[in-house]
């Protein structure tokens, strides 16, 4: 049985559904195709590349679009006609390979060189999301925090 169960989680939980329900999708997602096989690497604190096996596809036959927490990439290659194989061993068919992204990751760069796909990704957290320091009976405006820097003036 390939279904997760987390009843008894929103149950007991308020304002999670959207991670429930990205969860249930992704283990449906991932019973199906394994094409083009990826590697997903971090590369910093906020820095994240995608890394596509997409052996013989030029840049123009895929596709990369961002959207709000989703990226989808798609390749599709029309193959001459005017061929006729012995044999075919090398995967020659179209794809569509989704990723749900995190809040504030956007898409930085993508390049395709010795059949691989990169895509960099960064995650930006906007001002007005990160830290504040309150001072207690000041009526100073509140200061964002940068790095282990504590102090607010």
């Amino acid at each position: 049985m390939n279904r997760l169960d987390f009843t008894p989680y929103r149950r007991t939980t308020v304002g999670f559904d959207r991670l429930f329900d990205l969860l249930e999708r992704q283990a449906r997602a991932n019973a199906g195709d394994n094409y083009p096989p990826f590697n997903i690497e971090r590369r910093g604190e906020d820095a994240y590349r995608i890394t596509l096996a997409v052996a013989g596809f030029k840049p123009d036959d895929i596709d990369i679009t961002a959207q709000q927490n989703l990226l989808t990439v798609k390749g599709s290659r029309t193959e001459p006609h005017d061929r006729e194989y012995l044999h075919v061993g090398i995967a020659n068919r179209g794809f569509e390979r989704r990723f749900e992204l995190a809040d504030y990751v956007r898409v930085e760069a993508a390049d395709l060189a010795d059949g691989l796909l990169t895509i960099d990704l960064l995650r930006e957290v906007p001002e007005a999301m990160k830290p504040k320091k309150v001072l207690i009976g000041a009526q100073n405006p509140l200061k964002v925090i940068e790095g282990d820097n504590t102090a607010a003036a």
